[in-house]
């Protein structure tokens, strides 16, 4: 069985596990303990926010199974439509295939709708075909072409 909550500060090490578990998250993470001092500042940040939310996937026992970042958007476009921005998705691979990773999308797509937003967008790396795939089974088209720019 698993639920879905806001994350907790004292979750942070799993979610920086989880994203460091993959190979471009394993390139670009720090995992340590206690985690890097940027990451507590991030959590802060995200937490403070209203129109963030960290959430994390939890087993029985309230162990970290996955973590997503929601975003909420306000917007002109579309009459002024919010928009709901998922981020960060992750899902430990000792849970793939259970189903978790489709119910957390989908609490996250519950989120959005409760705060009135009229879409979901999220964005996924190109060489993540399986994650990709995964998406389009859920209901999301690859209707734009997104770019990013590191600075």
């Amino acid at each position: 069985m698993h639920s879905f909550r806001p994350a907790r500060r004292s979750d942070l090490a799993d979610i920086i596990g989880l994203l460091a578990e993959d190979d471009l998250g394993s390139a670009r993470e720090i995992v340590s303990d206690p985690p890097d001092a940027r990451y507590v500042a991030a959590f802060d940040a995200i937490e403070a926010d209203a129109n963030q939310l960290l959430a994390v996937a939890v087993d029985g026992r309230d162990r970290v199974l996955g973590c997503l970042q929601l975003t909420f958007i306000p917007g002109l476009s579309r009459t002024g439509v919010w928009r709901g921005q998922i981020e960060s998705v992750r899902v430990a691979k000792s849970a793939r295939g259970t189903g978790l990773g489709s119910d957390f999308i989908e609490w996250a797509v519950a989120r959005c709708a409760e705060r009135g937003c009229g879409l979901v967008q999220l964005t996924s790396d190109k060489s993540r075909r399986n994650a990709i795939r995964f998406y389009e089974k859920l209901g999301f088209v690859a209707s734009h072409e997104g770019l990013k720019r590191n600075l």
